[in-house]
């Protein structure tokens, strides 16, 4: 499913309003990994993620089957359950999983990868990349091998391989609901969450996860800030830019958020990161840039179909 594009006859939105949603969408959904990080500090991985996305996804559900849009159908709950298999479960509950080990920026530069394995899937699904996007896939695959051997990341097996895995299954999930029968995007985005927490419950469960004692007032500061600047306004000032502006613009947030990412854990969460860990990151967003580019030169102006919000 896809949502039109800016066109001549829908007014253009203010430069204030842009920069403002813009704004709001690197900052929050930046500052999401570090967010994750607090919270992790009182709820396990997976319940964390339950809980985040149950209480976002009904949220989100509730005000808009109050402004009359329409409940996605049994086929489209079906379809639902499937995608948040890889949107939640696999992207953010992954993410989650790999802070108990590895600091928030670090996770955010493993979790920049994703527009890459996005071109790799929409290749093997008939869309082949121009010279431009290959030489945007090399760098950043380089980027990804760079971040991969050695560091920080290399010394956290567990985290390695959920920041493998969690890129991978955003960008399969992104790929494949292109031609799926989805509910308009913000009741899709509340299925995905409502259908996700199920599924992080189950994940918690195998798991062994557990309260085993009251959270602190900071951790659960961190999750409801996670449910309503990340999930709900971030998202929400996402899909306003897929309206108003070009996809380059709206999607750009793919090569913001990292290094915001990081500067939030080095200035508040007082992470610390090596010259290999922000030159695999430069490389990587190198790549996406160039292959966002590309895709603006040679795509029609056709908003993508929106899903779900970033794996954080």
């Amino acid at each position: 499913m896809s949502t039109a594009a800016p066109t001549a006859d829908r007014a253009a939105p203010g430069a204030l309003a842009v920069a403002f949603a813009l704004a709001s969408v690197y900052i929050l959904w930046g500052s999401t990994y570090l967010a994750i990080r607090f919270a992790l500090e009182s709820y396990p991985p997976f319940l964390l993620g339950a809980g985040r996305m149950f209480l976002a996804g009904l949220i989100m559900y509730v005000v808009l089957r109050a402004r009359g849009v329409p409940r996605p159908t049994a086929k489209q709950w079906r379809t639902l359950w499937v995608l948040s298999i890889w949107m939640v479960l696999l992207s953010n509950g992954l993410v989650n999983l790999a802070e108990t080990e590895v600091g928030s920026g670090l996770a955010a530069i493993a979790v920049a990868s994703m527009p890459l394995f996005a071109g790799v899937f929409a290749m093997l699904r008939g869309r082949h990349p121009s010279k431009i996007e290959w030489v945007g896939l090399i760098i950043g695959f380089l980027g990804v091998l760079w971040l991969s051997a050695g560091g920080e990341l290399s010394s956290s097996t567990l985290g390695l391989v959920c920041l493998v895995i969690a890129p991978i299954a955003w960008a399969w999930g992104s790929i494949w609901s292109r031609d799926q029968d989805l509910p308009q995007p913000f009741m899709s985005a509340a299925g995905q969450m409502l259908t996700g927490s199920a599924w992080m419950l189950i994940a918690a469960v195998l798991h062994g996860e557990r309260m085993t004692q009251m959270p602190s007032l900071s951790a659960t500061g961190a999750m409801l800030y996670l449910v309503v600047a990340g999930s709900i306004f971030g998202f929400t000032a996402y899909i306003w830019l897929l309206h108003h502006v070009r996809p380059a613009l709206a999607t750009s947030y793919a090569y913001v958020n990292p290094p915001i990412a990081v500067l939030f854990g080095a200035l508040i969460g007082g992470e610390h990161f090596t010259a290999h860990d922000l030159g695999a990151m430069a490389v990587i967003l190198l790549g996406v840039v160039i292959i966002t580019l590309a895709k603006a030169r040679a795509a029609k102006p056709v908003v993508p179909a929106a899903t779900s919000e970033p794996a954080a």
